[in-house]
């Protein structure tokens, strides 16, 4: 079931997310994964867009919490500027992992949005805890092996995404078609 790994929206960055739209979906909380979806691999602290932007999701009220597979030493030096909830060694894409951080937040999972840049990782295990999951594109191509040699499956998994949200669209554009059709003939009357 490769559904399994598919994300509920993709975007290229944080930054492109909307977040008005999730609001209205009842999202009152986010996990974040660190390396590669807020700074690049190698980057030790939060930059300013990190900063920003996790600033900004406090600023409007949502709950926010770390979930990294990085040893503590790591998080907690990312974690210094930002000062959120966080968890270290979470083995994602554990289940259990999430549901933690659902409970550190307080939250229903329902009400969390988890935001990643592998869907082996993330989006799997936000999506075994029926949490929204936001798929970005990963901000830097220099990634430590293991990670580079799960990209080509993923690509794989994304290609079919891509391809079944294509088709749906299709159906809705040609649904719609039909039902403005049957509008303008009930208008006529």
């Amino acid at each position: 079931m490769i559904e399994k790994y598919y994300p509920d929206l993709y975007y290229d960055s944080i930054r492109h997310i909307d977040l008005d739209m999730l609001e209205k979906k009842g999202i009152k909380g986010f996990i974040l994964d660190i390396d590669n979806t807020l700074v690049p691999m190698h980057s030790k602290d939060a930059d300013q867009n990190a900063i920003t932007w996790i600033g900004e999701l406090k600023k409007r009220g949502f709950k926010v919490c770390i979930l990294s597979n990085a040893a503590r030493k790591r998080v907690i030096r990312f974690n210094r500027e930002i000062a959120v909830t966080a968890i270290h060694r979470a083995y994602k894409p554990s289940g259990r992992a999430f549901l933690k951080a659902a409970d550190v937040l307080e939250l229903e999972p329902e009400s969390i949005a988890v935001v990643g840049d592998q869907v082996f990782t993330d989006i799997h295990g936000g999506n075994k805890a029926n949490m929204l999951t936001i798929l970005v594109k990963p901000i830097d191509k220099r990634e430590i092996l293991y990670v580079r040699v799960k990209r080509w499956p993923e690509k794989l998994i994304l290609a079919r995404y891509m391809k079944k949200l294509e088709h749906q669209l299709k159906r809705r554009e040609l649904w719609k078609k039909n039902r403005l059709a049957m509008e303008k003939a009930r208008y006529k009357k």
